[in-house]
C-alpha cells in the first residue's frame, strides 16, 4: 500500500528509486533519536551523473534541476531509514548544499532552491527546514551539486 507521502509524489510524477548505497567509507545515513543524518547525495538523472560546474558550462536553472535530483534521493534515503514507510516522516529539518561552482558564480541558492522548493510541493509544511548553500570548487565525480539532509522521524 501506498502512503500519503509517495501518493503526493506519484501526483508529481516522482517514483523514489531505490536508496543508494554507499561509494566509500560510509553509510547512507545514521539515526539518532528522532533524527535521521542522510549522507550527501549527489546530482543524478536517469541519464545518469549531472555533471558540470555552475558559471562555467551550467545554468542556473540546469544546477536548479540537478539540485532536485538530490531531493529526490535524499527522501530514497529517508525511506530506507524509515524501514519503508516514509509516512514516518515528520520534517526536514536541515539541507546543506555543495554547488559545484566558479569562483565567481554566486547564485548557489537559487540553485540550492531546486532541491527546497521540491521538498515543499511534495510535503508541505513537513518540507520547509533550515538550510545552507555554498560553493565548491569541486566536487566528486564532477557532480553539479551534492546535498546532505536531516530529518526528524517518528
Amino acid at each position: 500500500m501506498t502512503g500519503q507521502i509517495e501518493s503526493r509524489l506519484a501526483e508529481l510524477g516522482v517514483t523514489l528509486p531505490e536508496a543508494q548505497a554507499p561509494a566509500a567509507n560510509y553509510v547512507p545515513f545514521v539515526q539518532v533519536g528522532d533524527l535521521v543524518f542522510v549522507s550527501g547525495q549527489i546530482s543524478n538523472g536517469p541519464d545518469g551523473l549531472i555533471t558540470g560546474k555552475l558559471g562555467a558550462d551550467m545554468t542556473t536553472a540546469d544546477g536548479a534541476a540537478a539540485a532536485k535530483t538530490c531531493a529526490i534521493a535524499l527522501l530514497a534515503q529517508c525511506k530506507a531509514a524509515c524501514g519503508g514507510d516514509l509516512d514516518r516522516l515528520v520534517r526536514v529539518v536541515k539541507l546543506t548544499g555543495f554547488v559545484n561552482s566558479t569562483a565567481d558564480f554566486t547564485e548557489q541558492p537559487q540553485v540550492v532552491n531546486g532541491c527546497s522548493d521540491f521538498l515543499v510541493e511534495a510535503l508541505g509544511d513537513q518540507g520547509r527546514h533550515s538550510r545552507s548553500a555554498v560553493s565548491a570548487a569541486a566536487l566528486p565525480l564532477n557532480v553539479a551539486v551534492e546535498i546532505e539532509a536531516i530529518f526528524q522521524i517518528k
